[in-house]
């Protein structure tokens, strides 16, 4: 597929198994206001937005400038929304590019093609249609089968990594990507639960660990290790950084959304590496410290509660 293929192409030449099917398509973007006040799009600039979604980011930023857009997204049904989206929005000039992809692959193929950018957006976090659909295997609050793939046509899954990894590799997914303080006997416990088929099970195991009350869910933890596991995503995060630097033109700003420490730590050093005080530094900080929600968004969205932005433009 290439960059200048417009979204009427695309519609014609990507076939959806859930065409017919209604997709809930309420998404609340996160730090919405932050993203526009930092990144600063304007018209005539372009936009690329490496975790689209539903659009909630891009929508805005498209309304204010018009600008010519990649938006990129691993999720079948976020670019089946994407394209109803912006269809209305779109002449016949390829304005709006749609590339299904994972954003370290849409990275990789972005710079081969030389393509450059003024603004660039990834949102880290899981879109609020994941979380509530059950079949998705996010939700803790719904059953649903251990899935937690973004991209459903991988074969990875999290019923495979429940019931197949050994317990010492469980434990250490639960200790690194979970940060889970309880994580080899909660490994354990997964072991000898086998097999494991639901949502609820699994969280069902980390209440026995976890017994009590508690504002988080004590499966929290373990529910963000194992999707991190199925879906590689701080690996994809340390090795589509350095591409997104090449991807910005002169004075183009990043920004990155984040939604737990691992995640955080990893942009938090790479940016405080690439914009240092030596003569030779590619990027400078935006906001030295991180952005976070307002008590105005965490009223109406509080899934906000943990996003932290970070920001840098390239000199």
């Amino acid at each position: 597929m290439t960059l200048n293929t417009s979204i009427k192409v695309i519609e014609q030449k990507t076939k959806m198994s859930q065409t017919n099917t209604k997709i809930q398509t309420i998404h609340t973007p996160v730090l919405l206001q932050e993203v526009l006040d930092t990144l600063k799009p304007l018209k005539g600039e372009r936009y690329l937005d490496l975790t689209a979604g539903y659009g909630g980011h891009a929508g805005e930023v498209y309304a204010r400038t018009s600008a010519a857009m990649t938006l990129v997204d691993r999720d079948d049904n976020a670019i089946s929304v994407l394209s109803k989206k912006f269809q209305g929005q779109v002449g016949g000039h390829g304005d709006v590019t749609l590339l299904h992809s994972d954003f370290l692959q849409a990275c990789r193929d972005l710079v081969q093609e030389q393509q450059t950018y003024s603004c660039i957006l990834v949102d880290l976090g899981v879109s609020s249609p994941h979380l509530d659909k059950a079949e998705r295997g996010f939700s803790l609050k719904s059953d649903g089968p251990l899935d937690m793939r973004m991209d459903t046509s991988q074969e990875l899954t999290a019923e495979y990594v429940v019931n197949h990894y050994s317990d010492e590799r469980l434990a250490n997914i639960l200790q690194i990507y979970g940060e889970e303080p309880k994580a080899r006997r909660m490994a354990q416990a997964i072991v000898a639960a086998r097999p494991i088929n639901t949502t609820t099970e699994l969280a069902n195991i980390a209440k026995r660990i976890w017994p009590g009350h508690s504002k988080v869910h004590p499966a929290t933890r373990l529910f963000q290790a194992i999707r991190i596991e199925v879906n590689n995503e701080l690996g994809q995060l340390e090795e589509a950084l350095p591409l997104m630097v090449q991807l910005l033109q002169p004075g183009g700003r990043l920004g990155i959304i984040s939604f737990h420490s691992l995640e955080d730590r990893i942009v938090k050093q790479f940016l405080k590496q690439r914009a240092g005080d030596t003569y030779d530094a590619e990027m400078e900080l935006v906001n030295k410290k991180p952005l976070t929600a307002s008590k105005n968004e965490l009223v109406t969205n509080p899934r906000a509660r943990s996003a932290k932005l970070r920001v840098a433009k390239r000199k």
